[in-house]
């Protein structure tokens, strides 16, 4: 398993996605990082991540947290994410961590109503893009880190 998650983690330092993907605590089941996502206006910050595996990698799947605060419907305020793909019920064994990371990179980039864990933002968004969009955007300039620089 250690030497599956080591070529995974170099994997994920070599995708431009995501930014100083290491172990946390020199723990190779916890990785931290930063994401950068592509879409206004989140792409004016960077958010940081926390990607746990399982001792029983990887037949359970990893979890995910935010830890930088994000305006978004599929994020709740502890940073829990609302990715069908690190469900138990949809997990395949064969799942990479790379495609974890880019599965929420993408969730990040396209805020869907529909894959919510705050439906308060889901309604906004749907019945007032406008104000959703602005909230984010504010939000977002307070709370995301710094994009490195390339």
């Amino acid at each position: 398993m250690a030497g599956r998650i080591a070529k995974e983690l170099d994997q994920a330092r070599r995708w431009d996605g995501a930014w100083d993907v290491r172990p946390l605590d020199g723990n190779i089941l916890r990785w931290g990082g930063l994401l950068l996502p592509n879409n206004p206006p989140y792409n004016a910050g960077a958010f940081r991540f926390e990607l746990t595996f399982s001792p029983h990698h990887p037949l359970t799947p990893p979890s995910i947290t935010l830890r930088t605060s994000i305006y978004h419907p599929g994020v709740d305020p502890d940073g829990h994410v609302c990715q069908p793909l690190t469900s138990v019920q949809n997990w395949v064994p064969s799942t990479r961590a790379i495609q974890v990371l880019q599965d929420l990179l993408l969730m990040l980039d396209n805020p869907d109503p529909q894959r919510a864990l705050r439906h308060d933002l889901a309604r906004e968004l749907q019945d007032q893009p406008e104000v959703f969009w602005r909230r984010a955007e504010e939000h977002t300039h307070l709370h995301a880190e710094p994009r490195p620089s390339p």
